[in-house]
């Protein structure tokens, strides 16, 4: 079972300057609720149980957010406001699964992830990155019962264009196993046009085994001399590992950008 969930915060969000200069990107309001929240509502959906944040000094402000016993109860002291009650009771449910890390050095997506690896208990656990929200289905929940049944790993994935390949994780896939899944041979991290194998992105929902600890542990530093997870999933599918594409139903917003940003408040408020 998967009841683990992984989300790396420790990026500086510099595409969302000037707003990133003071607060932390997950926590920018996404039509009045904080992007991390739609993450944990997504994961605790899917029944995951313990959350881990890599987070950095420089983003402690997440940690506070869930940490501000001491203001919410004196103000609920004096007010005694139903909303202000019912939103300290959210946090407090969130806080209950959230544990954190820290990754104070900005050496890569793969570095975040090998910073968890004395926390994860089971064979496989699930990572999310918090730029990327799936609304309108359960993505992670989709992708377990993927998992379940073929007991392999599983990335969520969509077509991308073509002279967009350079932005994502590149599939090639060596056998459709039906509409909206297929086995994957080979992952290229950021391609050129030319390069890339396919327009199929890797989208950020991953259920990765444990054993890509070792691998990160070796693992070199890639394109912008980060370790990037793509490089180590690589190396996993060479050793014969099971990767599955998902190509997920639901709808896809991605809040990394000024222009995602907004464009993802009018689209859930659409919802």
């Amino acid at each position: 079972m998967i009841k683990q969930a992984i989300i790396p915060l420790a990026g500086l969000g510099t595409r969302l300057l000037p707003l990133t200069s003071v607060f932390a990107k997950e926590l920018l309001p996404i039509n009045g609720k904080p992007g991390i929240e739609y993450i944990l509502d997504e994961c605790i959906e899917a029944g995951i149980t313990e959350i881990i944040f890599i987070i950095s000094k420089k983003k402690e402000m997440i940690k506070n957010y869930f940490y501000n016993d001491k203001f919410y109860k004196s103000l609920i002291k004096k007010k005694k406001d139903p909303r202000i009650i019912k939103e300290y009771k959210k946090i407090l449910k969130y806080k209950k699964k959230i544990k954190f890390v820290y990754q104070n050095k900005p050496l890569g997506t793969g570095d975040a992830v090998l910073k968890t690896k004395k926390f994860i208990k089971n064979k496989y656990f699930l990572m999310l990155l918090p730029d990327d929200l799936i609304m309108k289905r359960n993505c992670s929940k989709d992708m377990i019962k993927l998992h379940n049944k073929y007991k392999g790993s599983v990335m969520a994935s969509m077509s991308v264009q073509k002279n967009n390949v350079n932005r994502w994780g590149i599939y090639s896939i060596s056998k459709k196993l039906n509409k909206q899944n297929f086995i994957i041979s080979n992952v290229i991290e950021k391609p050129s046009t030319k390069e890339a194998p396919s327009n199929n992105a890797v989208i950020g929902r991953y259920i990765l085994n444990r054993n890509i600890f070792k691998i990160l542990k070796r693992q070199k530093k890639g394109k912008g001399g980060e370790i990037h997870i793509t490089d180590s999933i690589k190396t996993m599918i060479d050793n014969k590992s099971l990767f599955i594409g998902h190509k997920f139903s639901g709808k896809y917003l991605d809040c990394g950008s000024m222009s995602g940003y907004i464009n993802s408040t009018l689209e859930i408020s659409k919802l």
